[in-house]
């Protein structure tokens, strides 16, 4: 089992996002699990990868080439995929991981999230998916997910999809026991 984490390049203001980083690195490592991720050395994407590192994890990243230099590839992953495009990244990443796991990140990190978030909507997998709030850091996302719903943009089953947690060992135990609801029908008929 290898739960996908998506998180910034950049550490972000607060030390906190740091310190999640690395719990969440050493809990997937801990658990036994493997970590695939965007395959940087640096920000918070290089906390992670160090931390299940560290606990003897398998980690596995996926980068793009155009990016191999500027996000700087870390150079002591299990196995680390270089790709074309963003898309290819996604979509190998997706393919090696079974959950995921969103950290504070910038629009790289929402994008990717927003996107597998999708593909489950639209029953391409049933994999789970949840944000790790960082002292609060989703709060102001979650609550415009919810308005989203109250203006019926959102199914609340769809809604349902993205878990939320604050603490990583609960986020994790989730991934790992919900069931993803597949819908058949997501979109209402005229």
């Amino acid at each position: 089992m290898r739960i996908c984490v998506f998180t910034g390049s950049s550490f972000g203001r607060s030390g906190a996002y740091r310190t999640a980083a690395e719990s969440l690195g050493r809990t997937i490592a801990k658990k036994g699990m493997g970590l695939v991720y965007g395959g940087a050395s640096v920000g918070l994407m290089g906390i992670v990868a160090d931390a299940a590192l560290d606990e003897g994890a398998e980690v596995i990243g996926v980068l793009p080439r155009k990016l191999a230099n500027q996000e700087v590839g870390h150079g002591g992953l299990s196995r680390l995929y270089l790709v074309d495009s963003m898309h290819q990244r996604k979509a190998k990443m997706t393919e090696l991981s079974s959950s995921f796991a969103v950290l504070p990140g910038g629009i790289g990190t929402l994008e990717e999230a927003f996107e597998v978030w999708t593909w489950s909507q639209l029953g391409f997998h049933s994999k789970p998916i949840g944000l790790l709030n960082v002292e609060g850091f989703f709060d102001q996302l979650n609550g415009f997910l919810d308005c989203l719903v109250t203006e019926q943009f959102v199914k609340p089953v769809h809604r349902s999809i993205l878990l939320c947690e604050s603490d990583p060992n609960i986020l994790i135990e989730k991934l790992t026991t919900v069931d993803v609801p597949v819908i058949p029908k997501w979109i209402d008929q005229l």
